[in-house]
């Protein structure tokens, strides 16, 4: 075996560590563990800082275990790339290392009376009003608010933000901060895709933006330093609670957001190429190349990747749809229809159709393209007829929907309508939820065979990074990928017609919740 590269893919619902041979790019090993989300409150969503780390940690220890049994020498792992769940805010102590509070997941609805208040300051109330710095929206989704509301909120991190003890960062920052020294002289950064999420980062001038702090009133000290996707962040330490001590020295050298590196992953490098990833959301992702794109349409516009310090950044159009696996785990886990995810393929499979019932898993308000924070979930059509196996379908229905929605908005704003989809994400193992895609869409969907597309990208960035260089990234040189195709077939009036029910469906449950509602109350 050649060369080989490590991936620590952290994502909402579960972490995993794989590893990649350079050369051929084929998965070897990996190890996957589910992580909790706790619900403290109505609309809240945390996760323990701890736990994550400690996933990554067990993650690692499980893959090299793994590999040990098949004969592949861990020695040959050469770096370890980053990649994970984006805007999801941690706050920690970098004298003791402890995070100062749980990490505030981005799907959390607390700061929705931050948003509000925010607006209040802007002429005419403009969300969009940062869009040509940021490339974002005011809303609850993005980091920046999310730290608002800890300085306002936690009496622990306002301490230590005043003592020059507080560190913030997204998932990324707090795991590499941790692997690579920790409070004996941790390195503290971020990516330029992961900066653009925050709302604090200006993406043309690939800088954190002093106006915005201001705005946000957001001390630029506890920033961490933004670096390029592809370059030497610095080397692993042996960590206590690691048995074997594996990996100790190797350069962490790549880091992206989990949706750029499935971008990355699936060779999107080309102006106009596009990727559809599937996990707790939904994310389509098309490259603009080396300008930026604004949406007309309600989508928004990040940092695809910039691959070396030198290098220059490319920019992506992006569809943000909060819900998409997570409706699943919602079937499983809240109503307890089915016992997994498989069965819940299954429940919909015997049926085959939604029997006209529309579900809007509108749980944490809608994301793209309507940026509506007052909607919440919905299943409307129901009659004595329907029963859970309809709910299911109409579950899988919903994701597919969504996609058209922010696949509609994408076509409008490049006007090159995308002539296949390239998906990726746990859910595309989902046959009929694929099937079910390519029609509602009218177009085929393309499925590589190899579906870890994200810890791919991440591995690749790793690889290709100055003084690893093991993985080339010249278009000539990557593999070509077997991808399983899926090609439309219901006629496009059925598929246009349940479009329109859905949109009816969606328009129900917008302006619902108010964040004056009694139980928005504050936790000291």
């Amino acid at each position: 075996l050649g060369p080989l590269v490590g991936a620590i893919d952290q994502g909402t619902s579960s972490t995993r560590f794989l590893v990649f041979n350079a050369e051929t790019a084929e998965l070897l090993s990996h190890h996957q563990v589910e992580i909790k989300q706790e619900f403290p409150r109505e609309g809240w969503v945390e996760q323990d800082p701890k736990e994550i780390l400690n996933s990554v940690y067990e993650c690692v220890e499980r893959t090299c275990e793994k590999m040990n049994k098949l004969n592949i020498d861990i020695a040959n792992i050469r770096a370890i790339g980053v990649t994970n769940q984006r805007e999801t805010t941690v706050v920690w102590d970098k004298t003791t290392g402890e995070p100062l509070y749980n990490a505030i997941v981005w799907l959390d609805l607390r700061t929705q009376s931050t948003v509000e208040r925010l607006l209040k300051r802007i002429p005419g109330n403009n969300k969009t009003f940062s869009k040509f710095k940021t490339g974002l929206p005011l809303s609850t989704y993005f980091s920046a608010v999310k730290l608002r509301w800890l300085l306002d909120n936690v009496e622990e991190i306002r301490k230590a933000v005043e003592e020059g003890r507080a560190m913030f960062g997204t998932i990324d920052s707090w795991l590499i901060w941790v692997c690579i020294c920790g409070i004996n002289g941790g390195i503290h950064c971020t990516d330029v895709t992961n900066a653009s999420r925050t709302m604090l980062f200006n993406i043309h001038s690939l800088e954190w933006d002093p106006d915005l702090c201001k705005f946000f009133d957001i001390p630029m000290e506890i920033l961490p330093n933004v670096r390029s996707s592809s370059e030497i962040y610095g080397r692993m330490k042996i960590c206590p609670s690691r048995e074997s001590g594996a990996l100790t020295g190797v350069p962490i050298s790549g880091c992206l957001g989990d949706q750029h590196a499935a971008l990355v992953g699936q060779m999107c490098f080309r102006d106009g190429q596009a990727k559809n990833t599937y996990g707790t959301g939904c994310f389509l992702l098309c490259n603009t190349g080396q300008k930026s794109v604004f949406s007309e349409h309600g989508l928004i516009t990040t940092i695809a990747y910039k691959m070396g310090k030198d290098k220059p950044a490319f920019y992506a159009l992006e569809g943000s749809v909060a819900i998409a696996g997570a409706v699943v785990r919602w079937l499983r886990d809240n109503l307890g229809i089915a016992q997994s995810s498989q069965e819940v393929e299954k429940l919909a499979a015997e049926v085959g159709t939604s029997y006209g019932c529309y579900f809007v898993p509108a749980f944490s308000g809608l994301y793209a393209p309507y940026w509506e924070p007052s909607a919440r979930g919905i299943i409307c059509g129901l009659t004595q007829f329907t029963n859970k196996n309809h709910i299911a379908f109409a579950a899988l229905e919903a994701v597919c929907f969504q996609t058209r929605e922010i696949l509609d908005a994408m076509n409008k704003d490049c006007g090159i309508p995308l002539n296949q989809l390239q998906v990726d994400g746990g859910m595309t193992n989902n046959k009929i939820l694929m099937q079910l895609q390519s029609d509602i869409l009218c177009i085929p969907v393309v499925k590589p065979s190899m579906p870890e597309t994200t810890a791919l990208g991440a591995a690749m960035a790793a690889g290709a990074a100055e003084g690893v260089e093991v993985w080339s990234l010249n278009p000539g040189d990557l593999t070509a990928v077997t991808c399983e195709r899926f090609e439309p077939q219901i006629n496009p009036e059925e598929s246009e017609y349940r479009y329109a029910r859905w949109k009816k469906a969606v328009m129900r449950s917008m302006g619902w919740e108010s964040s004056e509602s009694p139980s928005n109350g504050k936790q000291k």
